[in-house]
């Protein structure tokens, strides 16, 4: 089993649409709060990689597949862990259920390429390796 991360989420209510159910794109705004918290949870602050290292994780590919519903006012656990990352790129899951009876929302993933400021390709620090799982080879 990979090392996994819980991040809790309440649904806003302008998070829901006209049918009273989470609008899908928010989904992507909770695995984005997940990501980051990922990070911390990893052993280092997004933000300062970005800011003293100039790398960013560029999104290159995402997919969420929608299973149940969530409500405004729902407690949400989304589960995150990197499920496979090399010096170029990282790829994230997610896993969203409901705090209360687990049922399953969604799943999804997220890619990652690893660019500089001038958004071209660049090497992930062997500083931050071991905080992405990435081993020497």
């Amino acid at each position: 089993m990979k090392p996994s991360t819980e991040t809790r989420l309440r649904v806003r209510y302008a998070e829901t649409d006209q049918m009273g159910v989470v609008y899908y794109a928010n989904h992507y705004i909770w695995m984005e709060v997940a990501r980051v918290e990922l990070c911390k949870a990893r052993g280092f602050n997004y933000r300062d990689m970005e800011q003293e290292d100039g790398i960013f994780m560029a999104v290159a590919e995402s997919a969420c597949r929608y299973r149940a519903p969530a409500h405004f006012d729902d407690e949400i656990i989304v589960k995150s862990w990197i499920e496979d990352a090399n010096p170029r790129m990282v790829t994230i899951h997610y896993e969203m259920r409901l705090a209360g009876g687990g049922i399953l929302l969604a799943t999804g993933h997220t890619r990652h390429v690893f660019v500089n400021r001038e958004m071209h390709k660049a090497r992930l620090p062997e500083k931050y390796h071991a905080m992405f799982g990435i081993s020497r080879r």
